[in-house]
């Protein structure tokens, strides 16, 4: 007898491990998008903590607020349904607002690695034709970018005029 034939777990064990426990299937509203699930979390538990980055926590309210004027200011740049915007940020708050102000805004957002070398980042920007590049300064001096650029941490202080209401859009959760 091999050790590997040998189980640990009786056949009433294994049933309730892999069976049981594992019930999981949940009926989602198949009309919502993801950021609407967000934006009633954010109703539901605004002084709760959402974010962790290292020594930076942000609340549902306030990740909410910084997504919703960063989703207007894309929105003024013609983000819409169906708009490709490439992110192209470090693993950051920065990050995460921007992929939700990208959904918010209506757009699809094409997740661009910095560490991915320059010749595959201008790649896939070309090949993906996104019209907004969401970056930070230091970012995007090594590439050849073309149409808007937003860079998060030199436009703070423009994005964040924006409203922090929660955005229109015509995206569809289809």
């Amino acid at each position: 007898c091999k050790i590997a034939d040998v189980s640990l777990l009786t056949e009433g064990e294994r049933h309730q491990l892999l069976v049981e426990w594992n019930k999981n299937s949940t009926e989602w509203p198949r009309e919502k998008c993801i950021h609407h699930f967000f934006e009633k979390q954010v109703i539901e538990t605004p002084d709760a903590v959402a974010l962790i980055c290292g020594e930076e926590r942000l609340t549902y309210r306030e990740l909410n607020r910084r997504a919703n004027q960063t989703a207007h200011y894309l929105q003024s740049l013609g983000v819409g349904a169906e708009v490709l915007v490439a992110i192209c940020l470090n693993r950051s708050v920065e990050m995460i607002i921007g992929i939700l102000g990208i959904l918010k805004a209506g757009g699809a957002y094409v997740p661009l690695d910095p560490a991915y070398p320059k010749d595959r980042l201008e790649h896939i920007l070309s090949d993906s034709k996104a019209s907004v590049v969401l970056t930070s300064k230091s970012l995007a001096d090594g590439l050849n970018l073309a149409g808007a650029v937003v860079c998060v941490d030199t436009e703070l202080a423009k994005i964040s005029r924006h409203s922090d209401d929660n955005p229109v859009s015509k995206v569809a959760s289809d």
